[in-house]
């Protein structure tokens, strides 16, 4: 029976990883063939070994003088694979088969290489309607996702907004925004990104008069949307009068126009009457 890790295996990427593989109970592989295959890679054989000796002539190019095998624990069982200066592409998944003329068997391992991003950059993107300051931190380059932490001085997580992940060739490239209010002498705000192996953390303090800079920008917009308001409601009040005023005129000159025409119709009356006397 061939046995291996039941969990993944994390390897840092640039250094060395054992893929473990064992015959148990303990039996010699010496005489038996053994060969790793990356599953993703059309089964091309990432190590083999039969007749006591490597025979790596169709081992896949990426993998070229960078796997071996424990040749003094073959006799153990150890069918182990060391893989050296392990790259980003070899995540993924292995099966280790082992076979002799009466018997194979396998297993697979998974493999996820864990790769460190950039230094964390905190930015201030902008204020917040409650008084706040709205900070983003990102980072990229990462491999696998890291989790994002806002932290206050003493460490405590914060609340921030969903953790936003885009994967390019690179890697993940992650970000996570905040908003942050005055808390007198402790805004030191922490960004923390970390894996299983990594952790990076960046800082940011935040003056006091950061804020109150806000406060005086909300009051000068405040003085100003005050000062439009009134400014409509003066040319409201204004335009209404000019109307009402138009209005008047318009019917003292219709009034003034009937007088006319009742005085003139009088005097046509009178001049007809002194004809007919």
């Amino acid at each position: 029976m061939v046995v291996g890790p039941e969990s993944s295996l994390v390897a840092i990427a640039g250094e060395d990883l054992i893929l473990p593989c064992f015959i148990k109970p303990n039996t010699s592989a010496v005489d038996m063939t053994v060969q790793w295959f990356k599953l993703d890679v059309g089964f091309s054989p990432v190590h083999f070994y039969n007749d006591h000796e490597d025979r790596n002539e169709n081992q896949a190019q990426t993998y070229k003088r960078r796997t071996s095998l424990f040749k003094d624990e073959l006799q153990k069982g150890n069918a182990s694979l060391k893989l050296s200066s392990v790259q980003v592409s070899d995540e993924g998944e292995y099966k280790c088969f082992i076979e002799d003329k009466f018997w194979s068997d396998d297993i697979v391992v998974r493999v996820i290489v864990e790769v460190r991003g950039s230094q964390p950059v905190i930015m201030m993107e902008s204020y917040d309607n409650s008084g706040g300051i709205n900070l983003v931190c990102e980072s990229r380059g990462w491999n696998p996702k890291p989790d994002v932490l806002w932290l206050d001085r003493e460490g405590a997580p914060l609340t921030a907004e969903e953790t936003q992940i885009h994967r390019d060739t690179v890697g993940f490239s992650v970000k996570r925004r905040i908003t942050v209010h005055d808390y007198s002498d402790s805004n030191k705000f922490y960004c923390r990104f970390q894996q299983i192996h990594h952790m990076m953390e960046t800082e940011v303090i935040i003056d006091g008069k950061v804020f109150d800079t806000w406060k005086l920008a909300v009051a000068i917009s405040a003085l100003v949307c005050l000062f439009i308001l009134g400014w409509i409601v003066t040319a409201v009040i204004f335009r209404k009068k000019v109307l009402q005023r138009q209005r008047m005129e318009n019917e003292l000159t219709a009034m003034g126009k009937f007088a006319e025409l009742q005085k003139q119709s009088v005097k046509e009356a009178l001049a007809v009457m002194k004809s007919c006397a």
